[in-house]
Order: structure tokens, then C-alpha cells, then sequence
């Protein structure tokens, strides 16, 4: 199984700006490590906002370090519960994404866009991508073998740096469809 790579549920959640984190938490505010995540110098934070849309609020946690842009990432049944139609887009693609309003303990920003549904994605280190015979922005398929529900997700982008270690991201609605739970593994298919 030398090909295979962990396949993770990628939940709601949100990327602040550091003066986005200042309005939410007050001058000065820094992000407060909770958890380490797989990608290397990712973690998930002590600190959570209200992510307010038309229809629903939904409390989300913010996942560090600080971004250029802040970027709320939700499944489309996330969306649907707020009340907003957001692109599918890759991270950090927000141009034309949804608005909505965030609210943190000190104060609120109106994100004119930034919302999106994260289209699924596999971080690869160069060696791995080699390995598998794929390429940075290739788009593929990835076979996700569970018990009772494994599927092919079409449709999935390559992301390649030497920052990454090889994992699948999908969001819980594409876990749910896959019936992931636990460990689940992925491979591209041809």
C-alpha cells in the first residue's frame, strides 16, 4: 500500500487576518494553540467566532497561523443552514466568494467574500507525488476504501510542496457520503 495516504474530514472553520483577529479579540490578540494539525505548522485554535449568514449562525474555530485573507470554509450543508450559496473553490481563492459577518467577543467584521466550500484536495511532499505520478494543480480521482460506503471522489486537485505531508482533505458532507470514520485511506486512480 505504498501509494495510499490518509484521507481527513476537513470541518468548518475559518482563517483570520491578524487585524481581523484584533477586531474579533482586541488589540493585540493572539492565536492560542490547541491542537496540531497534519500539515505541517497548522493547528487549530483556542479561539472560536460566530460565523452569522442570513438564516443561521454557526460557532466555528479558527485554524492558525494568521493568512493574508480571511476565508470561512463550510460544507454545503453548512451553507445551506446560514443561508449563503458560497464557490467551490481551493483555499485561498476567495475573489467573488459569499459574504457573511463574523462576531468575536471584541467586536465584528463584514466580510464582503470569503466564504467558500473547499474543494477537495490531496497535499503531496515532491517525493510522494512522484511516487503516485502526479503533478502540482493535476486533477484526479481518489479512491477511498471504507467497510460499507467506499466510493470515487472525481475531481480532486494535486497540491505539491515540500511543506506537506501526503493527506486527502474532504469536507463532512463528502465524509459522510464515503462513510469515514476512523483511519481511512485514498488512492489516485487512473
Amino acid at each position: 500500500m505504498a501509494n495510499t495516504f490518509i484521507v481527513e474530514t476537513s470541518a468548518r472553520h475559518l482563517h483570520v487576518t491578524e487585524q481581523d483577529l484584533e477586531t474579533l479579540f482586541g488589540k493585540g490578540a493572539k492565536l492560542h494553540y490547541k491542537k496540531e494539525l497534519s500539515q505541517p505548522g497548522q493547528y487549530s485554535c483556542e479561539e472560536r467566532v460566530d460565523v452569522v449568514g442570513p438564516k443561521k449562525t454557526i460557532n466555528m474555530s479558527i485554524i492558525g497561523p494568521c493568512r493574508p485573507a480571511t476565508q470561512v470554509e463550510v460544507a454545503l450543508t453548512d451553507a445551506r443552514a446560514l443561508g449563503l450559496t458560497p464557490p467551490i473553490r481551493e483555499s485561498g481563492h476567495v475573489e467573488g466568494s459569499a459574504p457573511c459577518k463574523l462576531v468575536g467577543p471584541c467586536g465584528e467584521v463584514e466580510l464582503k467574500q470569503g466564504v467558500i466550500v473547499a474543494k477537495r484536495h490531496c497535499h503531496f511532499d515532491p517525493a510522494f507525488a512522484e511516487q503516485v505520478g502526479v503533478k502540482d494543480k493535476d486533477i484526479v480521482s481518489v479512491k477511498i476504501n471504507t467497510p460499507e460506503r467506499s466510493l470515487v471522489f472525481g475531481d480532486v486537485v494535486i497540491r505539491v510542496s515540500p511543506a506537506f505531508r501526503p493527506a486527502m482533505h474532504i469536507d463532512t458532507d463528502e465524509a459522510n457520503a464515503a462513510g469515514c470514520a476512523g483511519e481511512v485511506l485514498g488512492e489516485v486512480v487512473k
